[in-house]
């Protein structure tokens, strides 16, 4: 039997150590620090796997999904209305996703290669290959302006590629693990794990405000009807609430190890995920109180909000399951089956649909929510 894999996985963002069980006794003491949110995998993900919440994503106006397959370096499509799946081809190592809705074009970082696929979702087929900067990492998509925004690993710097010429350039930022974006005002967040200063980057003209807000953030969501970004502390076991346009910061006490974060902007209510005790904080954002706190599987690592039936999904990495969360009581209605070791989520909240990606031998696990159908 192959010793359980050790890996870092933040949501939104990177680790930047990653190694096997062995080494698990000399991380102990920085694990119990605050650098968590460990995938402990009793699956075969390789030694030193990188991976992100991105690795799945949703285009709700084609009803397609899209989700990394990365030891064979292809994406996984499924169409919804069909279950149809097809492997599109693309660089080497893919890590996560981003989809720009409004151009229907799919965008994947391939942190083998170096490089960003864009994938045309009426073909779905790759239609360009970017050169990127050392190791990209997590992508975010500014569909305002037609911006894809890239976090390298080993650079201090971003890549932007615009969407219209599929050309890329460097923008000097500095090193960033995770990443938001704020369409509406061209604003970027850039946070890194070990840093305490949050990078607020004007999309225009490339000029940077730092906020401290406190080391070893994890997660990271940004809530574009308050303006706010929510970043997981792992390490103080709070939510940091940053005002975007004041940079006021408020800070929200939670379970053990916050790792993952989520808005709901329809009933302004906030999910952290507590890897620590297995548990998720339901938080009133106008309140910044937590009203509740709901049981979770096994070792929960990603959460993903379905809107428009107000449910919240939680991956739970070591139980094979996501755990569903009713918000308008804040109760837990239902654990579903999932593939081995489901380490992210995406939602299609027009159909209702939950997916997950997974580190076993299928990457793609559309969830059976038929229970929760008959209980409402």
């Amino acid at each position: 039997m192959n010793p359980p894999r050790l890996t870092r996985q933040p949501a939104f963002s990177i680790s930047r150590f990653y190694c096997d069980a062995y080494a698990f006794a000399a991380l102990s003491a920085v694990l119990l620090a605050g650098v968590s949110c460990t995938a402990l995998a009793q699956g075969d993900a390789p030694p030193g796997r990188l991976i992100t919440s991105l690795a799945i994503a949703v285009n709700p106006s084609t009803h397609k999904v899209y989700a990394v397959n990365e030891g064979a370096s292809t994406i996984v499509v499924m169409d919804e209305q069909t279950g149809a799946t097809r492997a599109v081809k693309v660089g080497s190592g893919p890590i996560s996703i981003a989809v720009n809705r409004a151009t229907n074009k799919i965008y994947v970082a391939n942190t083998g290669s170096g490089s960003i696929s864009v994938i045309d979702g009426k073909q779905d087929t790759v239609i360009a290959t970017v050169k990127g900067e050392s190791h990209p990492y997590v992508l975010a998509v500014n569909e305002a302006s037609n911006k894809v925004y890239v976090t390298n690993t080993y650079s201090d710097a971003v890549t932007v590629i615009d969407g219209e010429t599929n050309t890329a350039q460097a923008l000097k930022v500095g090193s960033a693990d995770g990443i938001a974006v704020d369409s509406i005002h061209n604003q970027l967040f850039l946070m890194s794990y070990e840093d305490p200063v949050i990078r607020v980057v004007d999309g225009a003209s490339g000029a940077i405000s730092k906020v401290p807000v406190g080391p070893h953030l994890w997660g990271i969501a940004f809530d574009e009807s308050s303006r706010t970004l929510y970043l997981a502390h792992t390490g103080t076991a709070d939510i940091v609430a940053l005002n975007g346009k004041t940079h006021e910061v408020r800070t929200i006490a939670t379970g053990s190890i916050p790792c993952a974060v989520a808005v709901n902007s329809i009933t302004q209510m906030v999910y952290a995920v507590n890897y620590g005790d297995e548990t998720v904080s339901a938080i009133d954002a106008a309140k910044s109180k937590v009203v509740a706190t709901l049981p979770a599987g096994k070792h929960p690592q990603a959460v993903a909000i379905d809107p428009v039936h107000n449910r919240v999904y939680v991956a739970n990495v070591h139980g094979n399951s996501v755990t569903a969360i009713d918000g308008a009581t804040n109760r837990v209605i239902g654990t579903f089956e999932a593939g081995s070791n489901p380490y992210a989520l995406a939602v299609d909240p027009g159909a209702g649909d939950i997916y997950a990606a997974n580190y076993g031998e299928s990457p793609l696990t559309a969830i059976d929510l038929s229970r929760l159908a008959v209980q409402r």
